[in-house]
């Protein structure tokens, strides 16, 4: 099966600091795999590298199963930041819409789509609400629905439970897993919580790749 995504030997640096070095990883769809390790190990740095927003400093980032246009495979991650990285000026509904529509998707589509993942998350209520009227966890319940309804190849989750709740937590965790196997995709997501982790049969623990490295 061609992999979603490849890492070969890839490593980043920040200045003189080495984040992580040789990583190997082959993503393939229908694949969950958990990110584990300490904070500064590197969790968030090694999504933003596997959806090409930033060049590792060694080794190479892949995308054989994507589209060879990078415009085009945009579309195809859907990422879940710390932040939830909301749009201020427009409401929940239209922040979970605006990524459809810049897509192509039609408006009817889009809303219905959008509406549909704030439901999943349990937001419909919030669907007119600015990210100002919004708690923290309501905020990211938000974001997480906006990857939900892209329906997207490859999903990278960073921490997208921070700052919610253990029942809200695990709620979300799920709903998020759930969408990704609808959409026939694959799940990457880093997360310092042990119980999150624990439910993934796949992982990658970057504390121990920086132990065994010499």
């Amino acid at each position: 099966m061609t992999p979603l995504v490849a890492a070969e030997s890839a490593g980043i640096d920040y200045g003189v600091t080495r984040v992580f070095e040789e990583i190997d990883l082959v993503i393939a769809p229908g694949t969950q795999t958990v990110i584990t390790g300490r904070s500064g190990s590197g969790k968030s740095t090694l999504l933003l590298i596997l959806a090409g927003l930033i060049e590792p400093s060694r080794g190479a980032v892949s995308w054989p199963g994507l589209s060879p246009d990078p415009r085009i495979r945009r579309g195809q991650i859907g990422m879940v930041f710390q932040a939830p990285s909301l749009m201020p000026e427009l409401s929940a509904l239209e922040n979970v819409t605006l990524p459809l529509r810049l897509r192509g998707t039609s408006l009817a589509t889009a809303w219905a789509d959008s509406g549909a993942a704030l439901a999943t998350v349990g937001a419909a209520d919030l669907a007119d609400s600015r990210p100002a009227q919004l708690s923290g966890g309501q905020q990211q319940r938000v974001a997480v629905a906006r990857v939900l309804a892209g329906r997207h190849l490859l999903v990278l989750a960073d921490e997208p439970t921070g700052a919610l709740d253990r029942e809200n937590a695990q709620q979300v965790v799920s709903q998020l897993r759930e969408a990704v196997t609808r959409a026939g995709g694959a799940l990457l997501l880093a997360t310092h919580d042990e119980e999150i982790a624990a439910g993934f049969t796949a992982r990658l623990d970057l504390d121990s790749l920086a132990q065994a490295t010499p």
